[in-house]
């Protein structure tokens, strides 16, 4: 198709970026006419064709806008391009072989799926009326099936089905004279096809190997889409970028670079960095000059923002972290020496990654993949990502990740991470590793190696001490303070928490981690005021701040504003049992006696050892008039340890002890 035309009369972006070239496109697609010309005669001339080729060479751009084309409707009778994907068809709940369904309905797309039922690829061909030449001779039918890997993998609980497929396939290349079945499939699967050469072909077969575009073809894709868009390449403009296409740097772990000229190019990487370029240029650049080239086709900048883009699409769509998986790349295949290494496809994970991971990425053009004595092996598409893997892995982006981590709990991931960021970091004192101390220590006290934590947090405070980073010493000083009160010592850190205010005195978590250090101490009222400090300091509140500043006014008995912040606090997040304990005690206390019962109800479990917890039962059933219950609850109070009841509860728990049961 002719480029679109924008208002000031120069056309739309001639390059597909992408997405596959689609029969529409034909007029912008070159590099391919040989191999177009080639597999369009071998279709015509025999029974089975097969087309193959790695992921993200081109087959379904060939096929559509290059093959396609080609073909004389007054000799050849060309189906639609075929899919069997059972997963097209499977969301309708349709009776019948959902590849047989998902083929018939990509043939025939404006019949409903019930229209197929019963219906073999035998009978739907039978149905078709039958085209003729001008001399009244049937013509040949070509049907063509893209990506017909598809047809030889999938879950094991399927493959009855896809036998059965395969089976009227055959039946209908021997009923149906004169059709011819093309195949385009990925390299790897070419194995699976040959058993059935014979019987799909009925005795003529043909393959076609789809490699890389040649240098001279890449610049004619480069090239010829521009004509009649207003733009051209000035003579060595193309070829500039043809040749950045085609270099490839080296760097192993020591730092030593090689540069290594390729024969070829990969088709995806030149329409991402053709389209990129096309968007990157001012609208008033005409004449694309080997400046501009320089200027504005930066090919491992493209490069790099097309590895981020795959993975932060599939990192989305699995619900992993983006650099859990560039890390996984990085480790799994790249080797020490900057070169491509490869990993094998286990029965859930590769290296370690889930299957389902590794084959988005090879969908997305990332990876490609082979099959090697019955077993699938991966490595990346092209040595031409190992730059631009390698650039995206800066140590900025291994610590955002990381704490990202921290975020999700997923504490090795975030040790990782963390040591990743120190590995890229080329300055041994710089505040990356000061950043990736304080996340190991984060990660060792959430897994309980206290001894650990604490002499990350000291290495940690004393780097960022060293740079003046205040922002980072209050962090580690809140969270080793955080630490401390979790063992129980309490003063110590109090004062580990105080210490944060001469860093950085407006620090929200400071002054909440605070607050319930001076609250466990047997000091509410400090722990109000700090707690209201941290309130003030935030347009949204903390949750944390409003759920322990209404347990302290509950157990205070002033119910009311309690409830203004526990009821925040219902609204924003899974209520704590403290938290629920504490809105029972206040709904009990201005006679919400209803409420107060099925609240406490909630936050109680049997075997509770939270002193804070059992206490505030305790007092609502007191109120409630079930001085037994109450002393049940008040007498457990006393025994918990998991928190015991501070001292100023502990006070409380004593009175209402000695009340007759």
């Amino acid at each position: 198709m002719t480029p679109v035309r924008r208002a000031d009369g120069r056309a739309g972006n001639p390059y597909v970026g992408m997405r596959p070239y689609y029969q529409d496109d034909h007029n912008l697609f070159f590099g391919r006419e040989s191999e177009a010309r080639e597999v369009a005669t071998m279709w015509q001339a025999t029974g089975l064709s097969v087309l193959y080729g790695a992921s993200g060479v081109g087959k379904t751009s060939l096929l559509h806008a290059g093959v396609l084309p080609r073909l004389d409707p007054e000799r050849a009778d060309a189906l639609p391009v075929g899919r069997v994907s059972p997963g097209r068809v499977l969301h309708a709940s349709q009776p019948g072989n959902p590849y047989v369904l998902a083929l018939l309905a990509s043939w025939a797309p404006d019949i409903p799926l019930s229209g197929f039922a019963g219906m073999t690829i035998s009978d739907y061909l039978s149905l078709r009326p039958e085209k003729v030449d001008r001399y009244g001779d049937p013509v040949l039918v070509l049907a063509a099936v893209d990506q017909a890997e598809e047809i030889f993998q999938g879950p094991t609980f399927r493959e009855n089905e896809r036998a059965e497929f395969l089976d009227q396939l055959a039946a209908a290349m021997r009923t149906h004279e004169g059709l011819h079945l093309l195949l385009a499939l990925r390299e790897e699967y070419l194995y699976a096809v040959l058993p059935h050469e014979q019987v799909l072909g009925q005795g003529t077969r043909s393959r076609l190997h789809l490699k890389p575009l040649s240098r001279e073809a890449a610049l004619q894709a480069v090239v010829n889409p521009l004509e009649g868009t207003g733009r051209s390449f000035v003579s060595g403009a193309a070829e500039l970028l043809v040749s950045d296409l085609s270099t490839v740097l080296f760097t192993n772990d020591d730092g030593v670079e090689t540069i290594l000229s390729l024969d070829s190019v990969e088709p995806v990487q030149l329409q991402v960095v053709c389209s990129a370029l096309w968007t990157s240029l001012p609208p008033e650049v005409g004449r694309i000059t080997p400046e501009h080239a320089r200027a504005y086709a930066d090919v491992d900048r493209f490069l790099v923002r097309f590895c981020k883009t795959v993975i932060d699409e599939v990192a989305e769509e699995h619900r992993v972290l983006a650099g859990e998986i560039l890390l996984w790349l990085r480790n799994t295949f790249i080797t020490e020496h900057g070169t491509r290494s490869t990993a094998y496809e286990g029965l859930r994970e590769t290296a370690g990654m889930p299957n389902s991971i590794a084959r988005a990425l090879e969908d997305r053009h990332v990876l490609r993949a082979e099959h090697r004595l019955g077993i699938r092996w991966y490595e990346l598409q092209h040595d031409r990502l190992i730059g631009p893997i390698k650039q995206h892995e800066t140590p900025a982006v291994y610590l955002r990740e990381a704490r990202d981590a921290l975020e999700r709990e997923s504490w090795p991931t975030a040790r990782a991470l963390a040591g990743e960021a120190i590995r890229v970091a080329s300055d041994q004192g710089s505040w990356i590793h000061a950043e990736a101390t304080e996340i190991y220590g984060v990660v060792a006290a959430a897994q309980g190696d206290v001894e650990a934590a604490h002499a990350h947090f000291d290495k940690a405070l004393e780097m960022f001490a060293v740079r003046q980073q205040f922002g980072g010493v209050a962090r580690v000083l809140t969270a080793d303070g955080k630490l401390l009160l979790a063992q129980g010592k309490v003063e110590a850190a109090i004062e580990r928490l105080k210490t944060v205010q001469a860093w950085e005195s407006n620090n929200v978590q400071a002054k909440l981690a605070l607050g319930e250090a001076l609250w466990a101490a047997g000091q509410p009222g400090a722990a109000l005021s700090h707690l209201n400090g941290a309130l003030a300091l935030s347009d949204q509140p903390p949750v944390a701040a409003l759920a322990l500043r209404g347990e302290i006014l509950a157990d205070m008995g002033q119910a009311e504003a309690a409830l203004r912040d526990l009821d925040r606090t219902a609204v924003r997040r899974n209520q704590q049992p403290g938290t629920l304990a504490a809105r029972a005690l206040a709904l009990a206390l201005v006679r919400r006696f209803d409420a107060a019962e099925q609240e406490i109800l909630d936050a109680t479990a049997p075997g509770s050892a939270n002193g804070p917890v059992l206490h505030r039962a305790a007092r609502v059933y007191a109120l409630l008039g079930r001085n037994g219950i109450s002393h049940d609850y008040v007498t457990q109070a006393l025994r918990a340890t998991e928190p015991g009841l501070p001292s100023h509860l502990r006070e409380q728990a004593l009175l209402l002890a000695r009340e007759p049961a």
